[in-house]
């Protein structure tokens, strides 16, 4: 049988790729038609995926409470994902499939697309977090929460990291804390014991650090400070201030990161904020989380000041940084 050119043309080329690396052609076409073909349920693991929620009561809609904060770690990923080719100017692969590794200076576009792709996936977040707010019977929830104690969506190591690689790691210092660092060369190890959310953690009566706050900083505080130490010149921030004066100020670039400013820092904890005054807040007193966090104070974005590129805002703009949805949400009764 003859074959076309084009199925020779790339026979050639897989003989070449795999010379390369010291292989047979031969050898991985033999193994080709022997393989078995791929189906969509091996492909995705989609029978792991779905034994992999597994509830600690017999209320229905603590499954609903598994599946949403699961979605949420697999955009973390994702945005991670993102981040990571960034902070390595974006992976140039020729079309014969050739890797010629990292790039050395970063793509103005490549950034705004990367950049935009996070925005996306956080929009897809908090526009599904209805699923949260509206989607569980409040008295279900009230109850399962304590078989929860004392884990808490506070202790996702990816949403950490995610801040991390988004930001100067000053930026992520607690707002009462800063000025200790203006203008000194601190190290990341000495910020990060005035990172933010600690603040957010300490029991309400004592001002101790809650127990999920101390699970937390065991299991990942030395890799969140190696992080940041890798990150440190090559954050979005950092990656910013590379591209040249013309590029930082190109329209496109500047909305791409005041838009993830808002989605991270406005947008996000505020949706949480909501879900904690629909099941935790009440006319007489408020619950505390299952954490012991401090919700009240920790959730809302003008209290904590959290911004992550303040160069790009008006002093206004800073001052006000989320006023107005935290009125909304507070004037509503839920």
């Amino acid at each position: 049988m003859d074959l076309r050119p084009e199925i020779v043309e790339r026979i050639k080329l897989l003989d070449e790729k795999y010379k390369l690396m010291g292989q047979s052609l031969e050898n991985y076409l033999d193994g080709l038609l022997l393989s078995n073909y791929l189906t969509y349920w091996d492909y995705t693991n989609v029978d792991k995926l779905l034994m992999l929620q597994t509830p600690k009561t017999d209320f229905p809609d603590e499954l609903i409470f598994i599946v949403y904060h699961q979605i949420t770690e697999l955009y973390f990923k994702l945005s991670l994902h993102e981040m990571e080719q960034i902070a390595n100017n974006g992976r140039n692969v020729l079309k014969n499939g050739e890797d010629k590794g990292w790039k050395d200076k970063l793509d103005k576009d490549f950034f705004v697309a990367r950049v935009t792709r996070i925005n996306r996936y956080f929009e897809s977040l908090t526009k599904s977090f209805s699923i949260m707010i509206d989607g569980m019977e409040k008295e279900q929830f009230l109850s399962y929460r304590m078989a929860l104690l004392p884990a808490s969506g506070f202790q996702s190591a990816q949403y950490r990291k995610v801040e991390i690689c988004s930001t100067d790691m000053f930026n992520l210092v607690d707002k009462d804390a800063r000025a200790k660092f203006e203008g000194k060369e601190a190290s990341i190890e000495e910020m990060y014991e005035h990172i933010y959310w600690k603040q957010g953690a300490t029991e309400l009566a004592t001002g101790k650090k809650t127990l999920t706050l101390m699970q937390f900083e065991k299991k990942y505080s030395s890799d969140l400070i190696a992080l940041a130490k890798e990150h440190q010149n090559k954050n979005l921030w950092a990656k910013y201030k590379s591209l040249s004066k013309e590029d930082q100020q190109d329209d496109k670039v500047l909305q791409a990161l005041r838009q993830l400013d808002v989605n991270v820092n406005v947008k996000w904890p505020l949706v949480h904020y909501k879900s904690a005054a629909r099941y935790l807040g009440n006319d007489n007193s408020d619950v505390p989380a299952t954490g012991g966090t401090n919700w009240q104070k920790y959730l809302p974005p003008r209290f904590q000041k959290r911004i992550f590129y303040p160069a790009l805002w008006s002093k206004q703009e800073i001052e006000e940084w989320g006023k107005a949805w935290v009125e909304e949400v507070r004037a509503k009764k839920f």
